[in-house]
């Protein structure tokens, strides 16, 4: 009865903290002055990637690094395949040039990193110090950039004062937000974990499906409300801002603390970190399209999460029908993708 009682009430926590913490960033960012865009990447999608922080940290920790990568690596494809998939079949979603421009080739950049630092089976504390750098770095220039955009409006526009109580208000807002999307991510994912293991699923399989998507539910329930609340920025941007901030951040500091660095298994360097760089990269031309991602680019992302996921417990499980599957997908589906991508951005580039 427990983990039932855990399940409903993390739902309901979930969908509460997601609209609270949607609610105050939208309006911070309006006082502010600053775009949605630049709450979405910062504020938002730190705060969402909490979970993947105490996750891989701890792991670290614990000399569990597969659960650090993988973790990482998992939230990564759910956040952008998942999040972005489901966030576009409810409204499709406008992007901004500074995503296409900036953000998401610092998303891609930063997946390359990971292949690169990896190559050698580790992520050493240097490569850490590289990555938790990188985040500085990246942290400072959006700050700078919000402060020039401020500047811009006020030299346009005079803004309202905004009362202490509305700042109080609205910082509690998020902050309440954050530890909502926290909690009920956490009870979520048991009640779940519960539930499949009376289902007679393995740990493993549990491991990879619901532990890796439970750390992203955050992600989900904010980018889903906000889409529904027309914060289209917010959605997009807390995506792109998490994934970034998973490598970046959440690798490289669990790098730091963890004694000789994290090991990177084979079965992620040949199959997982790559399939986590081609759906960053694909990301490019579906953005710059009409800059927006339409409801079919939305399916197209959930179908490939569903085919992934299929994937991964088929390999966990050394299921029969993996090579008939594996076949299927290398011969005709990624190929086939391939070419409607190319299609698609070469008419873009056309029409313009």
């Amino acid at each position: 009865m427990i983990p039932v009682i855990l399940f409903i009430a993390g739902l309901v926590l979930l969908i509460s903290g997601a609209e609270i913490l949607v609610r105050g960033s939208s309006r911070l960012a309006s006082a502010l002055g600053v775009s949605k865009l630049v709450i979405g990447l910062t504020v938002v999608a730190f705060g969402t990637s909490s979970p993947e922080l105490a996750v891989s940290v701890r792991s670290g920790l614990s000399g569990l690094a597969d659960i650090s990568v993988g973790n990482v690596v998992g939230s990564n494809l759910f956040n952008i395949l998942l999040i972005l998939g489901i966030s576009a079949v409810i409204t499709p979603l406008v992007v901004s040039r500074q995503l296409i421009r900036l953000d998401v080739p610092i998303m891609i950049g930063s997946a390359l990193l990971i292949m690169l630092f990896a190559l050698d089976g580790t992520i050493s504390r240097v490569d850490g110090a590289v990555l938790f750098t990188g985040m500085i770095g990246y942290t400072i220039f959006l700050v700078r950039q919000s402060k020039k955009e401020l500047s811009q409006i006020e030299e346009k526009t005079e803004q309202p004062a905004a009362t202490i109580r509305f700042w109080s208000v609205n910082i509690f807002y998020i902050v309440l937000g954050l530890f909502m999307l926290i909690t009920g991510s956490g009870w979520l994912v048991k009640g779940a974990v519960y539930f499949a293991e009376t289902l007679g699923l393995s740990s493993l399989v549990i491991g990879l499906t619901i532990i890796a998507a439970g750390t992203s539910l955050p992600e989900v329930a904010t980018s889903i409300v906000a889409s529904l609340r027309g914060e289209r920025d917010i959605a997009i941007g807390n995506v792109v801002g998490s994934n970034i901030f998973n490598i970046l951040m959440v690798l490289g500091l669990s790098s730091l603390v963890t004694s000789g660095g994290i090991q990177v298994s084979p079965s992620a360097l040949r199959f997982d970190i790559p399939v986590m760089i081609a759906v960053s990269v694909a990301c490019l031309p579906i953005f710059f399209t009409g800059y927006k991602i339409s409801r079919w680019e939305g399916f197209l992302f959930l179908s490939y999460y569903i085919a992934y996921t299929a994937y991964i417990i088929l390999r966990s499980s050394h299921h029969k029908a993996l090579p008939e599957f594996s076949a299927v997908m290398t011969i005709f589906v990624i190929p086939l993708t391939a070419v409607t991508l190319i299609v698609v951005t070469y008419r873009a580039f056309k029409n313009k």
